[in-house]
């Protein structure tokens, strides 16, 4: 078996450092050929590039060039063979999309936000495997992202809940399929009250009880706006009506979603909170990377608890089946607002209850466009208006 060529879209982050340890402990496997970060850690990142011997490395911030060049030159244990000088360094915003439609077999898109879009259209339209932790770029351009496909089985999901929907679909024909269930952990913020939550601030949410995540990532996990955007990116990913992706609360993170099938067997993926998991097997699917994270311990006692969600306290699931449902546009809208609420709640400009509420505005706001007239510069248009309109309604906050 020859070995997969990888590209690592945002390697510094949570989900390119764990995919490295994926690739690094399964060498005969994979083969890492390109890397990109924003360049916020450059020293990471010229560590990545030298102990993984890759020869070509994207960087968000041009303004780090010199310096990410010059750490790629003193590294003190370069992988054999390995010529620093050789490197192919990429800048700019477009780096990442240069990137992923550079000659490899996978494409790992962990960046995080709705920049992740074009390095996903990169790799579409290159005809690579995409690996896709990126939920946002899929939320935001979601009919683009299905046009862009050259084939059936090109986007292999890397959240962990629409991984374990995929290895639950093999037990039976999309057909037989009633509905998708997909888990939550409940967040930092499971079984707070409303006045609770008006008091909420940053260091609470993001103390996530089950998962070691970033901190746009924990936020969205706290306030369930992750939820939403998961359950739009299972309807688009799986071809669903979202009247049949239900969401259940399930704080122990260990069944990371269902199906449920039409004979009414319920097929469930369980594994414990490890990101490892499905990282491997988006870049080995179909097949499986023995001992990418450990199995449950099924010697020791345990006991696993779901419950409803409560989508009146919690009403991002509720907002973005509106999204869906309103126009192709609506869903980047919902996602943009998003990114900008939460930045300023981890500023401490607004309280966590101005999130969702703000959101929820700026849908009600947004004219919409129908998906058969759907173009990349219309996508682009509604998210820069919804940034624009999420940071008005804060000021007014």
């Amino acid at each position: 078996m020859s070995r997969r060529r990888i590209v690592l879209l945002g390697s510094t982050g949570s989900i390119g450092t764990q995919a490295i340890d994926v690739i690094a402990r399964n060498p005969g496997r994979f083969q890492v050929v390109g890397l990109a970060a924003g360049g916020r850690d450059v020293a990471l990142l010229a560590r990545q590039a030298s102990t993984l011997g890759v020869g070509a490395v994207g960087v968000a911030d041009a303004a780090v060039a010199d310096e990410l060049r010059v750490a790629l030159t003193v590294q003190e244990n370069p992988v054999a063979g390995w010529d620093p000088a050789a490197v192919e360094i990429v800048t700019g915003e477009g780096a990442a999309a240069t990137l992923a439609a550079m000659p490899a077999d996978v494409v790992l898109n962990g960046i995080t936000g709705s920049v992740g879009l074009a390095p996903t259209l990169a790799a579409l339209a290159a005809g690579t495997t995409l690996a896709l932790a990126n939920k946002e770029s899929l939320v935001v351009g979601g009919p683009l992202v299905r046009a862009a496909r050259v084939r059936l089985g090109q986007i292999v999901p890397v959240d962990s809940e629409h991984s374990a929907i995929a290895q639950c679909l093999r037990s039976g024909s999309r057909g037989e399929v009633r509905r998708l269930i997909l888990t939550a952990s409940g967040g930092p913020f499971r079984g707070w009250t409303v006045d609770q939550l008006k008091e909420a601030v940053p260091a609470q949410a993001l103390a996530h009880p089950t998962w070691s995540m970033g901190p746009v990532v924990t936020v969205n996990s706290a306030s369930l706006m992750n939820k939403g955007l998961e359950l739009i990116e299972a309807h688009l990913l799986f071809d669903v009506p979202t009247e049949q992706i239900t969401v259940v609360v399930h704080p122990q993170s260990v069944v990371h979603s269902m199906v449920e099938f039409a004979d009414g067997a319920t097929i469930a993926q369980a594994s414990p909170p490890d990101m490892r998991l499905p990282i491997a097997l988006g870049l080995g699917w179909p097949d499986r990377v023995a001992q990418a994270a450990p199995a449950c311990d099924w010697s020791a006692p345990t006991a696993w608890t779901f419950e409803p969600l409560d989508e009146e306290l919690f009403s991002a699931v509720r907002l973005a089946r509106q999204a869906v449902a309103a126009s192709a546009t609506h869903p980047a809208v919902y996602n943009a607002a998003n990114e900008v609420c939460v930045e300023a709640f981890l500023a401490g400009r607004i309280g966590f209850l101005d999130i969702v509420s703000t959101v929820e505005r700026a849908l009600g706001e947004h004219a919409g466009t129908a998906a058969d007239h759907l173009e990349l510069a219309d996508v682009l248009a509604a998210d820069g208006w919804a940034r624009t309109r999420a940071r008005d309604l804060l000021a007014q906050v």
